[in-house]
């Protein structure tokens, strides 16, 4: 019987002291967490609204646990202070000029600070030091956004649904577009000509092609012009003297213009021959005297033929002119 008592005492003591290890386990752990037994540092920062935040709630620096919420408190002017503890092996990572933000473990987890930022050149934070403040994102600020979001897309479904309803039953442009057999053939001669229009593009295309092939030959006039200096200044000299018979036609027309301006006056013998019609009349008489003239003059020559005392000398020039003509036909049949 002493023995049965004896074995379960033990197995209660047993027992005991597994639960007072585990205990104190769980003491020493929860202190750790909090920074209750070690050496920390005893910092804090002010905001507006801290969304849910707790007491006990984790501080995190670049990803790694450093710290615990210690006191979220009121301050004037309806501030709201948040006292952090931060373990002595962290504060040498974190500088006076860092920034405090409020977010959360995950979607809808629970509220957590999280420190970013700090220069290089600014010195490390210290006990009692009040770190800036950012406002971060807001958990039912975004689920109001996501809601509004979402009705957007439920109204932009339903202009979609009325649209697709509209363009099934032919309205609008895009409704006969693909209710409109005529429509369609439109859109298929315009797709036609849109084809046309590619095959001309490329024929164009490969005329171009071919033409620049030539231009670029070098026994062709075109590549001559830009790479041969011969050619070139011989086309300058070309174009100079061009250039000089146009000059001399443009003096030419002018003076052609000068001599026409006189021709129209009648201040020289030329002119008034062809605008005084005076003039003109006087120059008819006188053509018609030298006719009448003329015709005395050869019947005075025909009766001077017929005298005897100059019809010797006529007949001597007669038969000479006849000898002269027959001396000339037999050089011609030699």
């Amino acid at each position: 019987m002493k023995s049965a008592e004896r074995k379960r005492s033990v197995i209660v003591g047993l027992f005991v002291f597994l639960g007072i290890v585990i205990l104190v386990a769980g003491i020493f752990i929860m202190g750790g967490q909090q920074n209750r037994f070690g050496g920390a540092v005893r910092i804090k920062a002010v905001f507006d609204n801290v969304g849910g935040l707790k007491k006990g709630g984790n501080v995190w620096f670049s990803g790694v646990k450093i710290g615990t919420i210690r006191e979220v408190h009121f301050t004037g002017d309806r501030k709201v202070e948040i006292q952090m503890v931060i373990n002595n092996e962290s504060k040498e990572y974190v500088r006076k000029d860092a920034v405090a933000i409020i977010s959360s473990e995950g979607f809808i987890g629970n509220k957590m600070i999280v420190i970013e930022g700090g220069s290089s050149d600014t010195p490390y934070i210290e006990d009692g030091d009040e770190l800036h403040s950012q406002e971060g994102n807001d958990t039912e600020a975004m689920m109001a956004t996501l809601q509004v979001n979402n009705q957007n897309l439920v109204a932009i479904t339903d202009d979609i649904k009325n649209l697709s309803e509209r363009v099934r039953r032919g309205e609008g442009t895009i409704g006969a577009f693909f209710s409109d057999s005529l429509m369609a053939q439109n859109v298929k001669l315009m797709m036609a000509n849109l084809n046309q229009a590619a095959a001309n593009s490329r024929r164009i295309s490969e005329s171009l092609a071919e033409f620049s092939a030539r231009m670029n030959n070098q026994e062709g006039l075109a590549n001559q012009l830009m790479t041969d200096t011969t050619v070139f200044a011989s086309l300058r000299a070309s174009a100079a003297q061009l250039e000089d018979a146009t000059r001399n036609a443009t003096l030419l027309t002018e003076n052609l213009s000068t001599a026409s301006a006189k021709l129209n006056q009648n201040d020289n013998a030329l002119g008034m021959l062809l605008n005084d019609p005076e003039m003109a009349s006087q120059l008819g008489r006188t053509m018609e005297n030298l006719e009448t003239s003329s015709q005395k003059l050869d019947k005075n020559l025909e009766a001077l033929q017929s005298n005897f005392l100059l019809r010797g000398f006529f007949r001597k020039e007669a038969k000479r002119e006849e000898q002269a003509r027959k001396d000339s036909l037999k050089n011609a049949n030699d």
